[in-house]
């Protein structure tokens, strides 16, 4: 069974603030997706995350590196991020 801190992006303090979440596995995640799990870890753990963290998660969701997601999902989450 793959675990969360097995997927790329995800260290021992980010797969800490997931678990705080409820998400203790890379299917929850990618069920969850990277925006909600952020918008979860910003209100119940972290209000200080921020724009790399969310890039970390959609990574990892898509289980790429954050220096690998496509420049559209990268505009994608910052317009997003930005709209918080």
């Amino acid at each position: 069974m793959e675990r969360l801190i097995d997927l790329p992006n995800i260290g021992p303090k980010l797969a800490d603030n997931l678990g705080k979440i409820g998400v203790t596995t890379p299917e929850r995640l990618r069920e969850l997706g990277a925006e909600e799990a952020f918008v979860r870890i910003r209100a119940q753990v972290d209000p200080t995350a921020c724009l790399h963290q969310l890039e970390a998660l959609a990574g990892a969701a898509e289980g790429v590196k954050k220096s690998l997601l496509y420049p559209e999902r990268k505009a994608e989450l910052k317009t997003w991020y930005r709209g918080l």
